[in-house]
């Protein structure tokens, strides 16, 4: 296992999956690498990270896929005329902490045959899934950890509202998995991820280090 290396996988699309690289990169002084960006490549997941991140050890690390649409990987991929190969991903060489941050679900495409649950377990990194309350969200939660049954899932961040009822049902039956939470946010910036940072850092460590 890449021990130096953390996965950031989540539950679906738009779940807070930035926003918590965010503060584990702040957290730990890590790197920072998006394998493949589809779509808002002026925009991308990396400038986010640049914008809201004080990277005075960290570096961000080039994606290796840049794709034009904001679509499946697979199907941006097909429109830019390229073909998604597991074997160039490959782990930048990083003496930093590495947060490594996938696309969408842990089902999602990245070609005919292979996912982002396959390119997780290519790269062999300690993993963090991130899940937000929403109605849908304890089955997308619940089948997401049944996925990651016998990976080294080292906890969740909840983003957004916290609703108790599915909190329950969800630790009830996945017993053991440590969580944070990190509230819903008016404002994000710099402070912002600092702070939160600040805050969790403690945890984050323990779950990593």
């Amino acid at each position: 296992m890449n021990s130096n290396a953390v996965f950031v996988t989540g539950i679906g699309t738009d779940v807070g999956k930035t926003l918590a690289s965010a503060v584990i990169v702040q957290a730990l002084g890590a790197d920072y690498w998006k394998p493949v960006q589809a779509g808002d490549l002026e925009h991308s997941d990396s400038h986010k990270i640049v914008q809201l991140c004080d990277l005075h050890t960290g570096t961000i690390h080039p994606e290796t896929y840049r794709l034009s649409q904001a679509m499946s990987p697979h199907a941006a991929a097909k429109l830019d005329n390229t073909f998604i190969d597991l074997d160039l991903i490959r782990l930048p060489e990083s003496r930093n902490w590495l947060v490594v941050e996938g696309a969408g679900g842990l089902l999602v495409p990245l070609n005919e045959q292979s996912t982002i649950f396959d390119l997780m377990q290519k790269l062999s990194t300690p993993i963090i899934l991130v899940a937000r309350h929403y109605l849908g969200s304890i089955n997308h939660t619940l089948l997401s950890l049944n996925l990651l049954k016998t990976a080294p899932l080292k906890g969740i961040i909840y983003c957004g509202e916290m609703n108790q009822a599915s909190l329950s049902i969800v630790h009830q039956r996945e017993k053991g998995i440590p969580f944070i939470h990190i509230p819903q946010l008016d404002h994000i910036d710099r402070a912002v991820i600092n702070r939160l940072a600040d805050e969790h850092r403690p945890t984050l460590k323990q779950w990593l280090i």
